[in-house]
């Protein structure tokens, strides 16, 4: 797994990214070696996770933590990959082998073979600071997090756009949200609080440069360059906003026709891949401004079903399809 936020903060106050997306191939060996050796010389059996700092400009690292025990951390990691460490660090501690346990996702593997995800798990942390006085707002070292939500998806987009939509804060993705007010935008970015991700949704509406943020934040370019499709997609979104007058003398469906435009439907296939909500849609190309935001989402959805817009149910396997899964762990995205 990977922190998107840059060391400094709390893995608890980051979003966590899992698999890892900006680590070389040489890079990800290494530190994988580096784990297996950490735990052969403590002499661990069982559960353990070992967390990094990396040098973005080498190979540099190093160790912030090694814990052997179940945290927040392995629990994620447990259901991101469908891999129940608790149960298999259990049997371990009783005597078993890795290959006499049964993988319980395929049933047929063994337990030695490590997960291999075909998907993007985004985890977003969860904040109530509004309801302590006086706390302070920015994100450190230390855990001001109550809770998390895990969201998953084809895409790293779509993963982190539906759970965005899940903390709470009443926001609807990274995008089409209220706006929020910003004194400073620069200060915002260098010194991160609980609305962090919203702030760089803010800087790349404005004009700021992926350089720009990167310089401010320390948030890898990779990241940020995919919140900028979001954001690019958005924009295209919004040059359809002539449907929006089109809906005020016209019945839903009589506007088929008009939206059956090759270039509508593969816009409107895009932003749902990309995890764009229906109301999200909606309110980019306008329907907000005649209905309300509960018929500008129906609306939406009317559309793409008959465009044949409609979701696939995704099984987590674990070893990315190369043995069928027997459990039934599911989720829903676009293809």
């Amino acid at each position: 797994m990977e922190n998107f936020d840059p060391l400094g903060i709390h893995t608890g106050e980051s979003i966590v990214v899992a698999p890892s997306q900006t680590l070389s191939n040489s890079e990800y060996h290494k530190l994988r070696a580096l784990a297996i050796k950490i735990i052969r010389h403590i002499g661990i059996v069982g559960e353990c996770n070992v967390q990094y700092a990396l040098d973005p400009r080498s190979e540099d690292y190093r160790v912030i933590e090694v814990n052997a025990r179940l945290s927040r951390s392995s629990a994620l990691a447990s259901k991101a990959t469908g891999y129940p460490l608790a149960f298999v660090a259990a049997k371990l501690g009783l005597g078993y082998g890795l290959f006499e346990l049964k993988n319980s996702v395929t049933k047929t593997t063994s337990a030695f073979f490590e997960p291999a995800l075909d998907y993007v798990v985004v985890k977003i942390p969860r904040w109530d600071l509004t309801k302590f006085h006086g706390v302070k707002r920015l994100l450190g070292s230390s855990m001001k997090s109550v809770g998390e939500v895990m969201a998953i998806g084809r895409t790293f987009e779509e993963a982190l756009q539906k759970g965005l939509r899940m903390i709470g804060q009443g926001m609807h993705g990274f995008v089409e949200n209220h706006e929020i007010k910003i004194k400073d935008i620069d200060t915002a970015l260098h010194e991160p609080t609980d609305m962090r991700i919203f702030v760089v949704s803010k800087a790349l509406k404005v004009g700021y440069s992926i350089e720009q943020i990167h310089q401010l934040t320390k948030i890898d370019r990779w990241f940020l360059r995919k919140l900028k499709h979001i954001v690019d997609i958005d924009y295209r979104l919004k040059e359809f906003s002539g449907l929006a007058e089109m809906v005020t003398f016209m019945e839903p469906l009589e506007l088929i026709e008009y939206i059956e435009a090759p270039e509508f439907i593969h816009l409107l296939r895009e932003a749902k891949v990309y995890g764009f909500s229906d109301f999200q849609i909606g309110r980019a190309i306008g329907l907000e401004a005649n209905m309300s935001m509960n018929d500008a989402g129906l609306l939406v959805r009317s559309w793409r079903k008959e465009l044949g817009i409609v979701p696939t149910v995704n099984q987590i396997d674990t070893l990315a399809a190369e043995y069928p899964a027997q459990t039934n762990y599911l989720y829903l995205s676009y293809l």
